[in-house]
């Protein structure tokens, strides 16, 4: 399915400027530069599809990019970011609560984690939001070159322990790095999957 062109569809800043779809969709969720854009670029095998930056805040739209004819990628704003102004903030927080309730095809969405952080409040309060929603999520770990594997391995267990208690936290963990590729194959045989309904 990867193997197939990826293109961008469109930028929408609110919930009416978001193109209807019939494909299946997944989500990319995460605080702000958590690797949103790296991890979609890996996974595509485009580098510079998705925009990255090492600013934290920098993406303020929803952006939708098309895989084939198989599946529309949604990748979302970061939160979290202290300096944004909160009257920004609750605009992003109230546009991703939108694009939760009403985007029918919405397979999953993959709730990224940076693996030298670990979940944070502000993503608890994210996965309280989608358990809410009823929006079936997946917690992915980004940056995990960044850790020794003890260290890795002690934040996956952190995470898991974290998800426990979060009724639509999807049961599996995936680790990956957008710079080493480890987890790409893993990540992208699981969409395929959601892609087909299975």
């Amino acid at each position: 399915m990867f193997a197939r062109e990826c293109i961008f569809v469109a930028g929408a800043a609110t919930l009416d400027a978001i193109p209807p779809s019939r494909m299946p969709e997944i989500a990319f969720a995460g605080r702000s530069n958590v690797g949103k854009s790296s991890l979609i670029n890996a996974l595509t095998g485009q580098k510079t599809l998705a925009r990255t930056s090492n600013t934290p805040g920098r993406t303020r739209q929803i952006n939708l990019f098309r895989l084939g004819d198989r599946v529309m990628l949604a990748d979302l704003p970061g939160y979290g970011y202290a300096r944004v102004a909160k009257t920004e903030s609750a605009a992003w927080n109230d546009l991703i609560r939108a694009y939760l309730h009403t985007r029918p095809g919405l397979r999953r969405v993959l709730l990224l984690i940076d693996a030298r952080r670990g979940v944070m409040e502000v993503d608890k309060e994210v996965m309280t939001l989608m358990d809410g929603a009823a929006v079936s999520y997946q917690l992915v770990l980004t940056k995990a070159d960044a850790l020794k594997p003890d260290e890795l391995a002690a934040s996956r267990a952190a995470v898991l322990a974290a998800a426990g208690s979060h009724t639509a936290a999807h049961p599996e963990i995936i680790v990956t790095s957008a710079d080493t590729g480890q987890g790409i194959a893993e990540l992208r045989a699981a969409l395929a999957l959601l892609a087909s309904g299975r």
